[in-house]
């Protein structure tokens, strides 16, 4: 039974000071069912995609806020789904399945995080625990520190110099910059010149090297949400929809230093790529546009090797021949993706549909990709443990 989207909505993402992780929740939920041209009571099934409201804001028990979008919510069943920064697409997976095996029939999923409750050290420590605790987080390793190992690994495998790897990466900067320009609801309006971001600064200094302040994604509060539901409801009810025609979901050892994965490619996340797209009868050249996991700069490139834009150790080349841009082969990121769009945890896999569908609707918030019919999501949770990939397609 195939499955689509119908009701859509996303919130400024940024440093929201006027909302709590319970007024976000409510507010994505209540307009996309109003999107969505659904009642309430039409609702069958909630569910949440939240990494740590516990950490953030001592709330892990949320889901079942969601029945106050609406009296007549009461008594439908609300679910928080948990899977570090890919929770939000795990739980439109989870409300997919239940869509495809019948046992509902219109579903809302809520992603939702409200991370600048707490000061950098703090938000740093909730992070850390979607790493393997004991030989990462525990043992004092961030998340720039982890993605950092990667940065690491790419040059001694292809025999790139730090200021090499700057180099590649600072153009994967300044087009997340400049894209979020023209994004209304993106957290940073601030475009980079290449030299400034290509070296050490007073106020871009190392984080965890070689991996630079200008490398890193934001901490950032949002919601978004979308209304799922069979694909034949929703032709009865729109003249176009978005139809979700794939999403795989691969997983990989959680740790990343312990040396059971490579530390220069993301096997798992190409692994997802591929199986949504034969799964979807497509190849990446089929694709119009894409939102992709760029937590740091260095996963945006070893992204468009695991697409297959680019060789393997070669994938700077896929930004610096212009493919990734928008008027390129395959726009990425046209939002200003993860590193200036932000990154509220829980909200980014169910944010990257949104942005996603708004985009094959021909109604992009930000940069519009011109002609998109079919469109790619990569969600990523800790450092490359649980990847899920879906492939979007527009139908009339």
């Amino acid at each position: 039974m195939a499955v689509s989207m119908i009701g859509f909505y996303h919130s400024k993402v940024g440093k929201l000071e006027n909302e709590t992780i319970y007024s976000l929740l409510v507010e994505a939920g209540r307009r996309a069912i109003e999107d969505s041209g659904l009642e309430p009571k039409d609702i069958d099934a909630i569910y949440v995609g939240n990494y740590s409201g516990g950490g953030f804001n001592k709330q892990e028990h949320i889901a079942p806020f969601a029945v106050e979008i609406h009296p007549d919510l009461r008594f439908k069943p609300c679910t928080r789904v948990e899977n570090a920064c890919a929770s939000g697409s795990t739980a439109i997976e989870q409300a997919m399945l239940a869509i495809e095996s019948g046992r509902i029939k219109n579903a809302l999923v809520i992603g939702v995080e409200k991370m600048t409750s707490l000061k950098t050290a703090g938000v740093t420590e909730v992070l850390a625990m979607a790493s393997y605790y004991p030989e990462e987080g525990g043992k004092g390793y961030s998340f720039p520190g982890l993605y950092a190992e990667y940065a690491k690994g790419y040059m001694a495998k292809y025999g790139y110099s730090k200021e090499e790897l700057w180099d590649m990466l600072s153009y994967i900067t300044v087009k997340a910059h400049k894209n979020a320009m023209a994004n209304p609801l993106a957290q940073m309006h601030v475009e980079y010149e290449r030299e400034y971001v290509r070296t050490i600064q007073e106020k871009n200094p190392l984080i965890a090297d070689p991996l630079k302040l200008s490398d890193c994604s934001l901490v950032s509060d949002g919601a978004a949400a979308v209304v799922l539901t069979t694909t034949e409801g929703a032709l009865a009810m729109k003249d176009k929809v978005v139809e979700i025609k794939s999403l795989a979901h691969t997983s990989d050892y959680l740790s990343i230093v312990e040396g059971k994965r490579p530390n220069y490619k993301l096997e798992a996340a190409q692994a997802a790529i591929q199986r949504a797209l034969r799964d979807a009868n497509m190849t990446i050249n089929d694709i119009n546009v894409a939102e992709v996991h760029d937590c740091f700069t260095i996963t945006e490139l070893l992204i468009y090797e695991a697409m297959g834009l680019a060789e393997e150790g070669r994938g700077f080349e896929a930004i610096k021949n212009g493919d990734v841009y928008v008027g390129g082969r395959l726009p990425v990121n046209p939002s200003g993706g993860l590193k200036a769009k932000g990154h509220p945890v829980g909200a980014t896999g169910v944010s990257m549909h949104v942005l996603i569908a708004k985009q094959l609707l021909g109604e992009a918030i930000g940069l519009q990709v011109e002609n998109a019919k079919a469109g790619l999501t990569l969600n990523i949770g800790g450092s490359g443990a649980t990847n899920i990939a879906s492939v979007l397609f527009r139908i009339k």
